[in-house]
């Protein structure tokens, strides 16, 4: 059986949420506890990622969305603010409980609140016997849309028959808790936010000089695209757009990362070869460009027994994309509607695969009706692209790529002008090798994703500095008896620097690796794969806010190690 057949029936799923919840370091199984191999059942997904951090007092709890999911028809209900803790909240907790047992392939989901996509997740694959999951995100960057009563849908899209047993039941409630936020508490005004993988970067000069940088880190506002166009307060002063950007369906878009270019006999072609880049554009005119996060679900790399327990990177948690559109502020504060498209690079024309929505956050000037400014800077590189495609009895294909685009643009608000300066690289090098067959495909790619944003005005300019880089090594091979070994490491880096007037103020470092080896036995009966699987999780976060490391361990379904380090 090809191997690519292999993984379009493995892994089928795409989705959007934060860290899967750890009780807590868990005592580690006796060797004796760990079976010769997977049985009807395992222990519950787990990831070594922290959990949300929780303010102290008064909180209020509501249940957004409660279903089972079958098939393809979205969950609809109505969302109410909570009663009893206002309408400004220190922070808002989205918790979602799932559970499934039988047979069933991963699974992409969504959640939108007022049109607004709060949270995208995968789900595990379940075992016989059934398994239990939870899944926490901080949300408070939303509260906007969460002040008002809005409609709500959920869509975890599933197929429900004889041979797929397994129906997703989940619940989701969001947790207010009240009190007016503090600069340093909880999130640091320039540090990694801990429930992410992906640090987030200090607020600009506020609009006001008591204004918390904590404060300021939650926006005014939070808008959604009206036919592709996007129509901003007047008096908009900041403004990021953050894109929900997944590869999947289970067609080749979930492996983009595996396509050859035309020449190669492989199962994936794309003309240009694997370079993936996710652009924004405002008015036609590029506004932004960032690497896609290369998600593995848990049914990915043909080997669904090396995510039961530990799925990979962010694969509960689709973290957005964000793009700081600050210096188009000017020219889009004329309270006309502008055009914002999104696009992925390197897609085949006519392919379809990839979803992108996306929201817009945006800052107010309180003092000022209107904002006035302009756009200064705009140089956008040649996009690199070079995929070569070498025959032989191991197939090879080479992968350059890479583009760089500097933009800046000024306001005038009312504490005087406010200069934005965004600069990001990116660069992807691969080397995928093959047999006829594909009966060896292996992977050896790394992707960069490095941007500065300074913001100069009303005091010293400051600059945030975040290096972003996502690798991938790995080989799948089918050997004698139809014998199929995954071998496979994901890692998931960030760094990040913030200084002012030439001294470093604040930084942090992310590094998310999840390393697995599985085997089991193609084109037998479930109960006669005979497989086996080992995977290792290690997060590490540490910086000028203090230290988190967990490490995790299982071997065939067993949790054998769950370690804190600091």
């Amino acid at each position: 059986m090809k191997r690519r057949i292999v993984m379009s029936m493995l892994a089928g799923a795409t989705l959007l949420a934060s860290t899967l919840l750890g009780a807590g370091p868990a005592p580690a199984a006796q060797l004796a506890d760990i079976p010769a191999e997977f049985g009807t059942d395992w222990h519950d997904p787990i990831t070594a990622a922290p959990p949300v951090t929780k303010p102290a007092g008064t909180s209020c709890q509501v249940t957004v969305a409660e279903a089972q999911f079958r098939d393809f028809t979205p969950f609809k209900g109505t969302y109410t603010p909570p009663d009893g803790c206002g309408d400004r909240w220190r922070k808002v907790v989205l918790r979602m409980d799932g559970k499934v047992k039988g047979r069933q392939y991963d699974r992409l989901g969504h959640l939108q609140i007022g049109g607004v996509e709060i949270f995208r997740t995968s789900t595990p694959e379940p075992s016989p016997d059934g398994i239990e999951w939870s899944v926490e995100k901080d949300v408070t960057r939303y509260s906007d849309t969460l002040r008002r009563g809005q409609d709500v849908e959920m869509l975890i899209g599933n197929v429900v028959d004889d041979t797929y047993t397994g129906v997703i039941d989940v619940k989701v409630t969001l947790t207010f808790y009240t009190g007016r936020p503090a600069a340093t508490a909880d999130r640091p005004a320039a540090t990694t936010d801990r429930l992410n993988s992906s640090p987030v970067p200090p607020s600009p000069p506020t609009s006001s000089p008591s204004s918390s940088p904590a404060h300021a880190a939650t926006p005014d506002r939070v808008l959604t695209l009206h036919d592709g166009t996007l129509t901003t307060p007047r008096n908009s002063e900041r403004m990021v757009a953050e894109v929900y950007a997944t590869g999947s369906g289970g067609g080749c878009e979930e492996f983009w990362y595996l396509s050859a270019p035309d020449p190669a006999p492989y199962s994936c072609k794309a003309a240009g070869g694997p370079y993936r880049e996710v652009q924004i554009k405002v008015d036609g005119q590029l506004a932004g460009i960032a690497a896609p996060f290369p998600h593995v679900w848990t049914g990915g790399w043909s080997n669904p027994f090396l995510w039961y327990v530990t799925p990979g990177p962010r694969a509960f948690d689709v973290k957005p994309i964000e793009y700081d559109l600050t210096p188009f502020a000017g020219l889009l504060n004329d309270g006309r509607p502008h055009r914002v498209d999104v696009s992925v690079v390197g897609v085949p024309e006519g392919q379809s695969g990839w979803s992108a929505p996306v929201n817009v956050l945006v800052w107010q000037d309180a003092k000022r009706a209107h904002v006035t400014g302009t756009l200064t800077t705009h140089q956008a590189g040649d996009l690199a692209n070079s995929s070569t495609y070498k025959p032989g009895s191991e197939h090879r294909v080479d992968t350059e790529g890479g583009h760089e685009l500097t933009v800046a643009g000024y306001v005038d608000t009312s504490h005087g002008r406010v200069t934005t300066t965004v600069r990001r690289s990116l660069t992807n090098g691969s080397v995928h090798r093959w047999t006829d067959g594909e009966n060896l495909d292996a992977l050896d790619a790394t992707w960069t994703d490095d941007q500065s944003v300074t913001v100069d005005g009303r005091g010293p300019a400051r600059t945030t500095r975040t290096q972003r880089t996502y690798t991938m090594d790995g080989s799948i091979t089918i050997g004698a008896g139809d014998r199929l070994r995954t071998v496979l490491t994901l890692g998931d880096r960030v760094a990040l620097v913030t200084t002012q007037d030439g001294r470093r103020t604040a930084w942090s470092r992310l590094d998310d690796t999840v390393e697995g080896d599985a085997s089991w036995t193609l084109n037998v009966p479930r109960d006669q794969r005979r497989a086996v699987g080992t995977t290792s999780e290690r997060y590490r976060s540490y910086g000028s806010s203090g230290c988190y490391d967990r490490a995790l361990t299982s071997v065939q379904g067993v949790l054998t190690e769950d370690r804190s380090r600091c």
